[in-house]
């Protein structure tokens, strides 16, 4: 696995978010979007991780940058459990990692973009038992949600920001609502934002991805 990227903000770092990149991108993808946020959140440290390159299948079996393998489009996502569980795995050292450098959990988010964001989901309602400061998700989904998830009691705390586009078409509008309302109706705070936009990232979206931290963050 290739070391994350790390942002350091000018002051000493007492939050952090854990960032993760699209499908066929890079942990370089977001640090424009890292930077501009660090402009006022002057002590919040950015950890940028690299998913493995491996073969996808909906991609004729191309080797690209991808959290876990997609195996079908539809009707819903078939995806390779075994390798989201993996990079589930891979987030939780980070959160590890950043609680030995002296940050509470709870000053700790999760952010991610497309197959990045379903991987934070997983991560956070799934997989992670304990406090977090919250939940980012950027035009995702939810592949290992269901109608019969439970979530802890440290889960339901967890808040989360949905954020979509209205014309996207890798990951339907709907998805993304179908994940807010699975958070919705089990108890997590969870807002909903919609953007005139497709699969992409807006600078109002970062603005209110600003707003949202500096919220939570004080």
């Amino acid at each position: 696995m290739t070391e994350p990227l790390i942002l350091d903000p000018k002051k000493p770092a007492d939050a952090c978010v854990i960032w993760l990149h699209g499908l066929g991108a890079d942990r370089y993808d977001f640090v424009p979007v890292a930077e501009a946020l660090q402009e006022s959140l002057l002590t919040t440290r950015f950890v940028l991780p690299q998913a493995p390159t491996r073969p996808v299948t909906i991609n004729g079996g191309y080797a690209m940058p991808s959290w876990y393998d997609i195996k079908a489009m539809s009707p819903a996502r078939s995806i390779c459990e075994d390798e989201l569980n993996e990079s589930a795995r891979t987030v939780i050292e980070l959160i590890e990692k950043q609680k030995e450098q002296g940050i509470d959990a709870s000053r700790i988010f999760l952010a991610g973009f497309s197959q990045g964001g379903a991987v934070v989901f997983h991560t956070a309602y799934l997989k992670w038992q304990g406090a977090l400061g919250g939940v980012i998700a950027l035009s995702t989904y939810a592949p290992t949600f269901s109608d019969e998830m439970e979530l802890s009691a440290s889960q339901q705390r967890i808040p989360a920001l949905c954020l979509h586009g209205q014309y996207d078409d890798v990951v339907q509008n709907s998805m993304g609502r179908t994940a807010y309302e699975h958070l919705k109706s089990r108890g997590v705070s969870v807002t909903w934002q919609e953007y005139p936009m497709g699969h992409e990232v807006l600078p109002e979206e970062i603005r209110d991805i600003g707003v949202w931290l500096k919220a939570r963050l004080g």
